[in-house]
């Protein structure tokens, strides 16, 4: 089978297989940026949605608002989203540290000799201000007059249902077909030449997006493109889902990742409903007793509203094969443990537009081979970058965290965690470590190592002088912190008629 469309081929079509949060936004990413483009949708009963509570990464925000040039106040509306500066992670062995997208570690003051990572403590478990509003429970600066001002280090966690109803409207208006059917592939030679439905009625399109989720019906079942499996890295292979009704408790500007007995727990704010999850290695636990500690440590939970949801991590071997490119987790998957999922489907879908628009809706053999390279790595450095999160947290000594200590594969990421044992928190070598397509750079890998106090050759014994600064400004960071406004008063504030849109 070619590995590509015939040069031949013009793209003035395009068939989307599934209306989960994946095929919305590639739908609504390639018909806003090539609107010439007769885009199509199909829904289908058989394709589930796990329809979770989902945080996001910076990576959202700048997919709609800055590269679709969507306006926020229709989303702000409708999805109802809350604010994340970040992950307060309950890991390691320290109390807790602070993961966010402002990338602090790597900051350098001008009063002082070294990169802020070098003067991280325990007393003060903050680097700048984004880390000092999470310690603070606090969203947003305050501003004159009663307003949040807002910035670009902020994601957001949102509901699935109220995001995929979102989308749904976005699409409809920028000229999205949406069509129910059950379909089945027609195998062509450039691929799949049709999805038939049960009526007879046959979709065609010059190319086919497999949004189907974990079925992969196009790039998996169809193609039979190969599956690369994460197992050496990533243990992890259901998770068990909960939530309840808030009721008096704070909203908090951050998810949580907590360390469990055979894995990890989520815990997502929405304005309403807390929403928790326990993602766990079936080797090492049952969903039976895995439920009963999800329960047990978060009795808020109704018994009778969780439930298990499987998975495999990895990734397809390319997820632009023929005429069919995958799309979120029909072309690979990892948990939840750094909020990637939509992120990824921001990157397939903004390079899938991009590389139409620069061949002229003609791809090339090059560019798609381009396409899969980039792409695919996307997923590999997820996977590295969790690596670090397994391989040494050291919080917990069960049979799980045992073996994830010992035989996690790092990849890509040992010589990253090499360079930071011999240099410590030195960020000089990380364009040359990381690639900069890498969205946790240097200073992920930092804030997870430093997070875990993970020892390292060149402990840094700041001067009298600059510790003094150093502490001096951590507690005014926290003073100017506990001045902002938290989440439920800044939802107040975006909901007042005084609020100003760009």
């Amino acid at each position: 089978m070619s590995s590509a469309p015939s040069a031949a081929i013009k793209i003035g079509s395009v068939v989307v297989l599934g209306a989960g949060s994946a095929g919305l936004m590639a739908a609504l990413t390639l018909k806003r940026r090539l609107p010439h483009l007769a885009v199509q949708v199909v829904r289908s009963s058989e394709i589930g949605v796990i329809g979770v509570g989902e945080g996001t990464t910076a990576v959202f925000p700048r997919h709609f608002f800055e590269y679709l040039k969507l306006k926020p106040q229709s989303f702000y509306a409708e999805a109802d989203p809350t604010w994340k500066l970040g992950i307060r992670f309950l890991w390691g062995p320290r109390p807790h540290f602070f993961y966010t997208f402002a990338f602090e570690f790597e900051k350098r003051q001008p009063e002082l000799t070294r990169n802020n990572g070098f003067y991280y403590t325990d007393e003060f478990p903050w680097l700048g201000p984004a880390s000092a509003h999470m310690a603070q429970a606090r969203a947003f600066p305050r501003r004159p007059g009663g307003l949040p001002q807002f910035h670009n280090n902020h994601a957001f966690h949102i509901e699935n249902r109220k995001l995929v109803a979102w989308l749904e409207r976005q699409c409809t208006e920028a000229g999205v077909r949406i069509t129910e059917a059950t379909v089945r592939p027609e195998r062509g030679p450039d691929g799949i030449a049709a999805l038939i439905a049960e009526s007879g009625e046959r979709f065609t399109a010059d190319l086919y997006v497999d949004a189907s989720g974990f079925r992969s019906e196009l790039l998996g079942r169809a193609l039979e493109v190969p599956f690369l499996s994460y197992q050496d890295t990533l243990f992890c292979d259901r998770a068990v889902i909960g939530g309840w009704d808030r009721t008096t408790e704070p909203i908090l500007p951050y998810t949580i990742a907590e360390t469990m007995d055979a894995g990890w727990a989520w815990q997502i704010e929405h304005e309403h409903f807390i929403n928790r999850g326990y993602v766990y290695s079936s080797a090492f636990l049952s969903d039976d007793d895995a439920r009963a500690e999800l329960l047990r440590k978060n009795p808020c939970i109704p018994a009778d509203r969780t439930r298990v949801v499987g998975f495999r991590a990895g990734r397809y071997q390319k997820l632009w094969s023929g005429n069919v490119v995958a799309i979120g987790n029909a072309a690979g998957f990892v948990e939840p443990l750094e909020a990637t999922a939509l992120q990824v489907i921001c990157v397939e879908t903004s390079s899938l537009a991009d590389s139409l628009a620069d061949s002229l809706c003609e791809p090339t053999p090059t560019l798609i081979e381009l396409y899969n390279r980039y792409n695919t790595a996307a997923w590999d450095d997820i996977r590295d970058f969790l690596a670090v999160h397994y391989r040494f947290n050291t919080r917990l000594d069960t049979p799980f965290w045992r073996a994830a200590r010992n035989d996690v594969a790092m990849h890509a990421a040992a010589e990253v965690v090499e360079f930071y044992r011999q240099n410590g928190p030195s960020v000089v070598a990380g364009p040359a470590l990381i690639h900069p397509s890498n969205s946790f750079g240097m200073d992920g890998y930092l804030a997870m190592l430093i997070g875990q106090n993970v020892p390292h050759a060149k402990p840094w014994n700041a001067p009298e002088s600059e510790r003094n600064f150093w502490n001096q400004r951590c507690r005014k960071l926290a003073a100017d912190a506990q001045q902002g406004m938290t989440v439920s008063e800044a939802l107040k504030a975006l909901r007042s008629p005084n609020l100003k849109w760009a």
